[in-house]
């Protein structure tokens, strides 16, 4: 190679700028209130699970608290565990951001020469009167490349800008997995406490049924001695129909509740999942202090995919205002040529060339100013888009921690409720049976303790659901243990 070849790639690596043509990225200020809007606060409970964390032991960021502490029912930890192996909508994610980091690693190389080595065989036979002595005709010209380069010089940055943008780009599609995990991680999560719900409404309306059909055999040896009216009889008959028509609705929910699961999950649920009873203890999950609403910025996925969007705009303006400059290519190769092939490599075979090309643009009609309008718009977008994410981040986690006091005042109540109309029945059963009372009074006050319960059930699974949702709009359920509490969330590693 010629010398004067081998010393223009070092110097025309040092006209490399550093710098691009984007405006400097300056983070929009948050339009939220400095402080959530919540509701009673709840008073602390201490744990009941074997293992539990302390409250006073748990991190103040959600986000710090990972999906293992923060759910402490194993068959629900094998579940989560589950379905981030197999569920497809994860491994979709994840497979979209291999995609996006090799879409990267070519914009990037674009910042640095592409070399290449080529060998060719041209046959040429010209007219016999052009022919020169001792050149055959038709003649033969073997060449080797050793060194074929084509560059563009990025003067003012639009490589570069263009390989900022795909970096945010690669950015957000991390921040697009890890939300898809966060929401997994909740939809099972929430299911799993619809399912296991359900399994106790189904046992509720099965005991509720039994005491019926009790009943209505009481009631039908009394009408057939006489003691009690065709009308007790009757409305007997009719309740207990009402109460198989629930147990067979409940059945159903409770099924597809279960094959919602699997879903999720992926696969077939592990043996005994149909069977868990339902508790009522605060073991099952974590007490979870909310922290501050600018830890939302630096936490949640969604929010971080929306900055690193607004981030990647940022850089197309300067992709855009390069354009309005020259455009320096740089193409030059360096080997051997030869008459023959057992020529080529001898001495005074070599051969090389250089041929820089610039572009200038004159007259567009307009393109280049259209296109940098384009690109300005396109941020103003995603910087509104970046705030809708925050505005509606605080106003998930405000809803979340509002309800969440409220659901301990209405558990209490409901609690009171059930005790109260539990004793009711047993009174008024016990009176209809000693002749007391008819039995439309025994009845009213199944009625009225059945619903109490159901509704107990259904206001600890909304609790439940209800910690769930403040746990991931809080930006937690994207990591699986506990980080430190002064930790920050991990930038994407580079691809």
């Amino acid at each position: 190679m010629n010398l004067r070849f081998r010393l223009l790639l070092p110097f025309a690596f040092g006209l490399l700028p550093a710098c691009t043509m984007a405006p400097h990225y300056e983070r929009p200020a948050s339009p939220v209130p400095n402080a959530w809007s919540t509701g009673p606060v709840p008073a602390p409970t201490a744990p009941s699970a074997p293992g539990a964390v302390a409250p006073e032991a748990i991190p103040p960021i959600a986000a710090n608290l990972g999906w293992r502490e923060f759910f402490r029912d194993a068959r629900l930890q094998a579940l989560i565990e589950m379905s981030l192996r197999q569920n497809r909508d994860l491994r979709v994610a994840a497979l979209n951001v291999e995609q996006v980091a090799a879409q990267y690693r070519i914009q990037r190389a674009a910042l640095f020469p592409s070399i290449a080595a080529d060998g060719s065989l041209t046959r040429t036979k010209g007219p016999s009167a052009l022919s020169y002595p001792g050149i055959p005709n038709p003649y033969s010209v073997y060449e080797v490349d050793a060194a074929a380069v084509s560059w563009e010089l990025d003067f003012f940055g639009r490589i570069r800008s263009l390989k900022d943008q795909a970096l945010q780009t690669y950015f957000a599609s991390e921040e697009t997995r890890r939300s898809t995990q966060l929401s997994l991680v909740a939809q099972v999560a929430t299911e799993y406490f619809t399912e296991r719900a359900l399994a106790e409404e189904v046992t509720v309306a099965r005991q509720t049924l039994e005491a019926q059909e009790n009943s209505l055999h009481l009631t039908q040896r009394s009408y057939e001695v006489g003691n009690t009216s065709e009308l007790d009889y009757q409305t007997a008959r009719g309740q207990v129909a009402t109460a198989r028509s629930d147990l067979a609705g409940l059945e159903r929910q409770h099924a597809a509740s279960l094959t919602a699961l699997a879903v999720l999950v992926g696969g077939p649920l592990p043996e005994g999942t149909a069977a868990i009873p339902f508790l009522a203890d605060d073991g099952l999950i974590a007490d979870l202090p909310a922290g501050l609403p600018s830890d939302l910025l630096a936490r949640r996925p969604d929010i971080l995919e929306a900055e690193a969007t607004l981030k990647g705009y940022n850089a197309n303006i300067g992709a855009a205002r390069a354009a309005f400059f020259p455009k320096v290519t740089l193409t030059a190769s360096g080997g051997t040529e030869s008459l023959s092939m057992s020529g080529l490599f001898k001495p005074g075979s070599g051969a090389w060339t250089l041929a820089p090309e610039i572009s200038l643009p004159l007259f567009d009609a307009g393109t280049n100013l259209a296109n940098l309008k384009i690109a300005k718009v396109q941020k103003l977008t995603a910087v509104a888009q970046y705030e809708k994410a925050i505005q509606t981040a605080f106003q998930e986690v405000s809803d979340a921690l509002t309800a969440r006091g409220w659901y301990d005042s209405q558990i209490a109540a409901q609690r009171d409720l059930v005790d109260a109309d539990q004793k009711a029945y047993t009174i008024a059963e016990a009176r209809y049976r000693h002749g007391i009372d008819n039995y439309l009074t025994a009845l009213d006050a199944q009625r009225t303790l059945y619903a109490a319960q159901q509704s107990l059930i259904q206001a600890r699974q909304s609790r439940l659901a209800n910690l769930v949702t403040l746990y991931k709009a809080l930006g937690g359920g994207w990591t699986e243990h506990t980080i430190a509490a002064n930790g920050t969330a991990p930038a994407p590693a580079h691809p």
